[in-house]
């Protein structure tokens, strides 16, 4: 019986990524032809946030625009730091601070264009302290 539950869950998580990414794809398609003239050159991120280990996760996102900054709380300050690395979030400075030996695994994403080129950004992080000190306001979804 746990197994199948186990089973199901898996299904309906894996659904559900899949669900997501298709809407990824179609709010990029969908907003790209709005920003292309822009003198901006279309900054835009889809960005996703995902908290957990494999067997259990939450995942949040949203469409961060920088022209003007909207998409989340903190979009101003993340467009802003996006902006002075130009766009490369592995760029980002760390932020001096002490995180705690944790393990919450957090996966963040990006997809979407700077500058007129691509990104398309991946990495997972050992707790929430540790993402939030390497890409500051950028995956800060919650506000």
């Amino acid at each position: 019986m746990t197994s199948t539950i186990t089973a199901t869950t898996t299904a309906v998580r894996r659904a559900a990524h899949v669900a997501l990414t298709a809407a990824t794809a179609l709010l990029l398609a969908a907003a790209a032809p709005a920003t292309a003239g822009s003198s901006a050159g279309g900054d835009q991120l889809y960005l996703m946030v995902t908290t957990g280990d494999g067997r259990s996760s939450d995942t949040r996102g949203t469409l961060l625009l920088c022209d003007p900054p909207q998409g989340h709380g903190r979009a101003a300050e993340a467009c802003a730091q996006l902006d002075s690395v130009g766009g490369d979030i592995d760029a980002l400075p760390a932020a001096d601070v002490y995180c705690p030996m944790l393990y919450a695994p957090v996966t963040v994403q990006a997809r979407g264009q700077w500058d007129g080129r691509p990104v398309d950004y991946r990495q997972t992080f050992s707790n929430d302290c540790l993402m939030r000190a390497r890409t500051g306001a950028v995956f800060a979804l919650d506000g």
